[in-house]
């Protein structure tokens, strides 16, 4: 049933959906591991099949993206290889390789009246994932709800419409061949907004939890208008800061590579902090290397002096995602003044450190609330298949059930199971 342009057709839709993903989520969550494992190879067998439908389908989406301006962060997000294909399809045997999480008990304890209880994990039901121009979030999203017992309803960006389509078949196929309901993957057909609103109503109760993935405007319109539970991912305003303990060649390495390695995704380093003790030193080497690798420099008074080729940053800089090739320098006095400027302007998803002093380093990791961080290493670690996860569906940047690499384990919520031998309670 196609969407009539009065949203009619699209409310009516939308509830269709729901109940087909809430019929669909009992079965699947009492699927043994084995028939989940195997709908997984299926799905990463038939995307490889279909590199050349999916890098046809991306073609219609990229000439798209053209003609209506996207910029270059969006294009690099949107745009699909034959190896980012590939990578996709490992990641998805990866995530089968995982233990399953449902059914897992996190805890057991016995009680002096002898009751014995378990928390055991479970299902959350139905997720919907709302996402803009990342295709591969619809392989990585379906499977790793699938993983963990959940069906799944995934609302793409207009951006990917044809690429998200070519992938979801391919999660069907998968779905089909190990005899699981189709409707556990289900794709929205339709690019009209109110489907957005529709999701965020709940879907007559039929949605559990609600994950945006996207810009700030998506992810503040999920958590203002949402009617169900939202793990947020807001955006990636990620701090490196380099000690003046730091060696100075991993920090030129390590900087290059949180900034440049890929500039569109939320992992990026966005503001580069530079401890004084060794601004002398480290400061226009590493800002040389940024520069030569195509980097823009936007720093405070101290930085444009000493590297004049730097822009004059502004006060928006500091609260920027940039997703692009441009970097804000401050030089600070000291991890207290790095601390205090992180809990000032970050978004909570990753900062990263560069040190050798040991008390410095448990400092950074004790005193900054974020997500992430990381030590003597990259923001773009900042990542769940790096986390050895398998994937992820997002960054979540809440304190709520989960945070940081939303992956298999954080679809699950918990039941206790209480076995006794006849107790009653006086």
């Amino acid at each position: 049933m196609l969407a009539r342009s009065d949203g009619v057709g699209t409310v009516e839709q939308m509830a269709d959906l729901g109940r087909r993903a809430r019929a669909a989520a009992r079965p699947l969550a009492i699927a043994g591991s084995d028939r989940k494992n195997a709908a997984l190879v299926a799905i990463a067998n038939a995307i490889e099949q279909s590199i050349d439908k999916i890098l046809y389908a991306n073609a219609a989406d990229m000439a798209s993206g053209i003609e209506t301006g996207l910029s270059p962060a969006s294009m690099d997000r949107l745009k699909l290889t034959s190896e980012r294909i590939a990578d996709m399809a490992n990641g998805i045997r990866a995530i089968a390789d995982l233990a399953d999480p449902v059914g897992a008990i996190m805890a057991a304890w016995e009680r002096p009246n002898g009751l014995k209880i378990e928390r055991v994990r479970t299902p959350l039901g139905v997720i919907g994932v709302i996402y803009e121009s990342r295709p591969n979030v619809t392989a990585d999203a379906g499977a790793l709800c699938l993983k963990a017992g959940n069906a799944v309803i995934l609302r793409g960006g207009s951006d990917s419409v044809h690429s998200s389509a070519a992938i979801h078949a391919c999660l069907a196929e998968g779905l089909k061949a190990a005899g699981l309901p189709q409707d556990a993957i289900q794709r929205v057909p339709t690019t009209d907004r109110a489907a957005v609103g529709e999701m965020l109503k709940g879907l007559a109760g039929n949605l559990d939890v609600i994950i945006p993935r996207g810009g700030r405007s998506l992810v503040e319109r999920v958590q203002s208008e949402a009617r169900v539970p939202v793990f947020a991912h807001l955006e990636g305003i990620c701090h490196l800061y380099i000690d003046g303990s730091a060696n100075l060649d991993m920090a030129v390495a390590i900087a290059v590579n949180a900034k440049m390695r890929r500039t569109g995704i939320c992992g990026a380093a966005e503001t580069l902090l530079i401890d004084r003790a060794v601004a002398d030193t480290h400061l226009v080497a590493v800002l040389e290397a940024l520069a030569d690798a195509g980097c823009e420099i936007r720093g405070d008074g101290d930085v444009v002096a000493a590297f004049p080729s730097a822009h004059e940053a502004t006060a928006a800089d500091w609260n920027t995602e940039y997703l692009d090739a441009i970097v804000s320098v401050r030089i600070v006095d000291g991890v207290n003044a790095a601390i205090d400027h992180i809990e000032t302007h970050s978004s909570h998803h990753t900062e990263a450190i560069v040190a050798e002093d040991a008390v410095v380093v448990e400092r950074f990791f004790n005193e900054i609330d974020s997500a992430i961080l990381l030590h003597n290493a990259s923001t773009q670690f900042a990542d769940g298949g790096e986390f050895g996860m398998g994937g992820e569906i997002g960054i979540a940047t809440g304190k709520m059930h989960a945070r940081g690499p939303v992956g298999v384990e954080q679809l699950t919520s918990f039941k206790y199971r209480v076995r006794g031998t006849g107790q009653v309670r006086a």
